[in-house]
């Protein structure tokens, strides 16, 4: 997939005004095969980054050892190791204060799959329940796989991509294998409604959406409007026109700026739907409202 990968020291695509960042993947050179592993500590710290962020590629992270949780779109994953984990390109994940983790991440893109490209259904498919559990024995099996992969990755012999593929196809069919772990626990509503208060109260144009707001925070459109109802007993819509309308207000009352000013201040490029919104929310016209805090 074009722009899936990048070579090593790209800067990170800045993201849209918003959204989330977008990672992808380094290579170490034009043309080389779309696929990277390594330790925790080998591959970096976006290996354990602690805000939301998505790829462009999938990655499998085999946790050996450590503390924290780890955060795959709604739902948090307590560590107890040994953990197997599929995120799928575009999913949203983050770690939230991880400790001393050890173990492997995988990283390699649709195109690295073309043996065997059933394995992208495979992956999907892991990808919606990912956080896996593994017992004693079928960690140690597991484990040998994975570290057999590594090898093959670092030594870079002859015929080492067909090798790659066949041991990474071997490692998603037995992950496919292993049974779902117990339901992990919600992100708490009450602190994504917390946050979107935060954001709200802000005057970036990017954050008067709620969308734009559920992709900086981390969760859906849907999850955002859930949890602000349950907190508070109204919708994100309601409260982001409130912020626009108390900001319009401010800067009415306060400034001498033009009405077709603080429409684009409170991200209106129509002057005329701004004064139809302000007058639907507020009953007056904005030049009415600025009569009348001139003559309080």
């Amino acid at each position: 997939m074009r722009g899936t990968t990048v070579l090593p020291g790209t800067p990170c695509q800045a993201p849209r005004e918003g959204a989330l960042p977008m990672h992808r993947l380094e290579v170490p050179a034009p043309g080389a095969p779309p696929f990277a592993m390594g330790t925790f500590d080998a591959i970096g710290p976006m290996s354990r980054a602690s805000f939301p962020h998505r790829h462009t590629f999938h990655e499998i992270v085999y946790v050996t050892g450590g503390t924290g949780a780890h955060v795959v779109d709604l739902a948090r994953w307590e560590l107890a190791p040994p953990h197997l984990c599929v995120i799928a390109p575009g999913q949203v994940h983050h770690w939230v204060d991880a400790r001393d983790l050890e173990g492997f991440v995988v990283l390699f893109t649709d195109d690295f799959l073309l043996d065997h490209p059933s394995d992208r259904d495979l992956l999907r498919r892991l990808s919606e329940r990912p956080w896996l559990t593994l017992d004693e024995p079928t960690h140690h099996r597991m484990l040998r796989l994975v570290a057999e992969l590594d090898d093959e990755h670092r030594r870079g012999a002859e015929g080492a991509g067909s090798v790659l593929r066949a041991l990474l196809h071997v490692l998603v069919v037995r992950a496919a294998r292993l049974p779902a772990t117990p339901a992990a626990a919600p992100v708490r509503a009450g602190a994504v409604a917390e946050e979107f208060a935060r954001l709200a109260g802000r005057t970036e144009h990017a954050l008067w959406s709620v969308r734009a707001c559920a992709e900086r925070i981390g969760v859906t459109p849907g999850y955002l409007t859930e949890a602000v109802k349950a907190a508070t007993g109204r919708t994100p819509s309601e409260l982001v026109r409130e912020a626009r309308t108390r900001e319009a207000k401010r800067l009415l009352a306060k400034t001498d700026l033009a009405v077709r000013q603080v429409a684009a201040r409170v991200g209106f490029a129509d002057p005329a739907y701004f004064c139809r919104f302000f007058r639907r929310e507020t009953g007056v016209s904005p030049g009415g409202f600025r009569r009348g805090a001139d003559r309080r």
